[in-house]
């Protein structure tokens, strides 16, 4: 039976036994622009009842497959099977879009219901013998097959990934499996709401003027506003938002309430309260360390690696080791230009871990005559955003046309439709900025729907950005640092990777490429931000107009390897104890503070530095897709660097190499292996010089 005779037999049971269901908007075409998602129409209990639909259906499609009397082919096993469950993807892209930007109790609830039930959908289909049977029979014949490069691909990742999710295993084992999974689905999903709870819950409350010393004009009017969002009108309120905390940190005179909103931020997921996490992430390490001994894996880490650039965590370790001692050496150096500093104003503390970012700033200063704060009136959030647009179109042709006709989740959220340069629609794009007590915390790119082709014809990308920077005071507009500035141009670069993306099949399009590739592309665009000649189009002086100053420009890049030290330790501080939670080689539980200590021991990690990311809150590894991949980052940053050389040698808008970029990474998605589509890119693979020069680690 055809997926859409499967469809209507379901939608009419479901409107002759529920008046809810039959209202369901997920049960029909949205009827929007694009038909992106009715989000005005949608309304919490029409979740579940669509989640139960779309997993029937999937069931129902998945047993059409195997009644197929037909003998397996590639397009009757591997074909059918990649378009099925389009109405449960439908559903689970907005719901799981939605939880991350505009959650509440309710959603929580819907989200720690259906994990379970997702999860053992997807076991009930990689663990299939009877599905997995058609499968291999299609794979085994693969080398008489007349399949193109993109057929290929998709026919080796979906055995490899019914492989990997349990397929070979004993019965007895698979049930093993499907208890992991399911508990994993869960602890996940606590262990995110935990820190966000966390986030939510802190506030340091300020009613003396006094002790706003040192704090910009901007930093104090978003904290008078905030104050009165919290209920405490009158007085001023500073979160562990970034966006409210990094300037404090940066500039607050009083050392005191520096380290208290600093040992907020640093002691989430570790109070000894109900929003603990120690317990979960040490749960979750030991589940991932059985489930890989389960599936013939030494360790986790070596069962992620597996599907990744890096293949071992032996070369994981070794590129980190690379980096680390030439890091650490820069930082302790760091810290003694701001130990005498310290002593120098007078005083007789030793530098801590709430000093640093203070400062930092002022050694900066003293260095470089440079303050980021200088910064800010020349990144202003809507020329930010005309600055990455106009990068977009100088390299690629590609324009962005605002819509005020598509349904927005949020009134913060702005939509732009996509064309390329010869008119036709690319993608739509949309955008949501701003921190809320409702949104996750972080910056990242998502989609509602992904690219892909049905019978040939394009299905266009709906794609999303999704930040927590500044935002917009009753007095001004939102204003920018530095460090904002390069995560907007970073997260536009993984959604150019999702509306360029040119794939038939969508779990190979856009961003489905391997972790330690994935951020490639979008950290070649943040180079970009902070050239010369693209701050000339787009930093200008939010009341002035005028263009940001030529000696501005040269002080920001003399101090540019400024504070690397720190910024790579920390950052290697986490990758290194994301990797060893996830090279245990046994599920025997650890105490998480213990194990920690030892590992940032073992490195010699000052203690003026905390690692990027703690146990307690490290949303990357154990509420992400991140375990065992944290350190993708670096990784890709080598190729980054690299690939930018290359515009660096040819010039910053060279046409050529702009198209081959992306014909060769943003267009092809994971259709082929990454180090396959980067040597057509640049012609070899990458060296790793340029990203210790770009450090100042050579």
């Amino acid at each position: 039976m055809r997926r859409w005779a499967i469809t209507i037999l379901l939608f009419a049971a479901l409107a002759a036994t529920s008046a809810v269901a039959a209202d369901n908007p997920f049960f029909s075409k949205w009827g929007t622009p694009f038909e992106v998602p009715d989000f005005t129409r949608i309304k919490t209990e029409h979740y579940m009842p669509a989640f139960e639909a779309a997993m029937e259906q999937q069931r129902a499609e998945i047993d059409d497959i195997i009644d197929n009397p037909d003998p397996p082919s590639f397009e009757n096993t591997i074909e059918v099977l990649e378009y099925s469950g389009e109405l449960l993807d439908n559903v689970a892209n907005v719901f799981f879009n939605l939880r991350s930007t505009d959650t509440n109790d309710a959603i929580d609830e819907i989200a720690k219901d259906v994990a379970p039930k997702l999860s053992a959908l997807n076991d009930d289909i990689n663990l299939n013998p009877k599905l997995f049977a058609r499968v291999k029979a299609v794979y085994d014949e693969r080398k008489r097959l007349e399949l193109n490069t993109e057929q290929a691909r998709l026919l080796e990742e979906t055995y490899k990934g019914f492989v990997r999710g349990g397929a070979n295993l004993s019965d007895d084992k698979k049930s093993q499996l499907r208890e992991i999974n399911e508990r994993l689905s869960v602890l996940t999903l606590e262990f995110g709401e935990n820190v966000l709870a966390e986030n939510n819950a802190f506030e340091l409350v300020i009613d003396d003027k006094k002790d706003l010393a040192g704090l910009p004009d901007n930093v104090i009017q978003t904290a008078t506003e905030t104050a009165v969002e919290r209920d405490h009108a009158g007085k001023w309120v500073f979160t562990l938002h970034k966006a409210s905390m990094i300037p404090f940190i940066s500039y607050s005179e009083r050392r005191d309430l520096r380290e208290k909103i600093y040992r907020g931020y640093f002691m989430r997921g570790n109070n000894g309260d109900e929003r603990d996490n120690k317990e979960i992430l040490q749960e979750m390490a030991s589940l991932r360390a059985k489930r890989a001994k389960l599936l013939g894996y030494k360790t986790h880490a070596h069962y992620v690696l597996d599907d990744n650039m890096a293949k071992t965590p032996k070369r994981v370790y070794e590129l980190l080791d690379r980096l680390w001692k030439p890091a650490l050496k820069r930082a302790k150096a760091e810290r003694a230009d701001m130990q005498k500093m310290i002593e120098e104003e007078g005083h007789d503390f030793k530098l801590a871990s709430w000093d640093w970012w203070y400062y930092a700033e002022k050694v900066k200063k003293a260095k470089y005559d440079f303050d980021d704060e200088v910064l800010r009136p020349y990144f202003e959030v809507e020329n930010v955003r005309k600055g990455v647009f106009e990068l977009a179109t100088r390299l690629f042709g590609i324009t962005f046309h605002e819509r005020f006709d598509i349904p927005k989740y949020h009134d913060e959220v702005r939509t732009f439709e996509v064309k390329d340069a010869d008119g036709s629609l690319l993608a739509i794009y949309l955008i949501d900025y701003h921190p809320r007590a409702s949104k996750r915390g972080g910056a990242w790119m998502s989609t509602f729907r992904s690219q892909h082709k049905v019978k040939g014809e394009k299905v266009i990308p709906i794609v999303i950005n999704v930040a927590n920077v500044s935002k917009p005071t009753a007095d001004g507009p939102a204003l920018l640092s530095l460090d904002e500035v390069t995560t907007l141009f970073h997260e536009f670069g993984h959604a150019l990777h999702g509306m360029l993306s040119d794939c038939t099949y969508e779990s190979l399009s856009g961003t489905s490429v391997a972790r330690d590739f994935v951020e490639m592309p979008s950290q070649v665009i943040e180079n970009w931000a902070t050239e010369p000649e693209v701050l000339k189009f787009y930093a200008r002086h939010h009341e002035t107009g005028e263009t940001i100053p030529d000696e501005l420009m040269a002080k920001m890049k003399n101090a540019k390897l400024f504070n690397q030290g720190f910024a790579t330790t920390e950052y290697l501080a986490a990758s290194y104890l994301d990797m060893d939670w996830h090279t245990l080689t046994d599920a025997k539980p650890r105490d998480v503070l213990s194990f920690e200590k030892k590992c940032l021991d073992r490195l010699g990690l000052i203690p003026e530095i905390i690692s990027r990311y703690r146990s307690g809150y490290f949303r990357h590894i154990f509420a992400g897709g991140y375990s065992s991949g944290y350190y993708s980052y670096v990784w890709a940053e080598v190729v980054d660097a690299d690939a930018f050389q290359a515009f660096k040698e040819n010039g910053l808008f060279d046409k050529e190499t702009a198209t081959k970029f992306r014909k060769y990474i943003l267009a092809r998605g994971g259709t082929e292996e990454p180090m396959e589509l980067y040597k057509k890119f640049r012609g070899r693979e990458p060296k790793i010089e340029p990203l210790l020069e770009r450090r100042g680690l050579n």
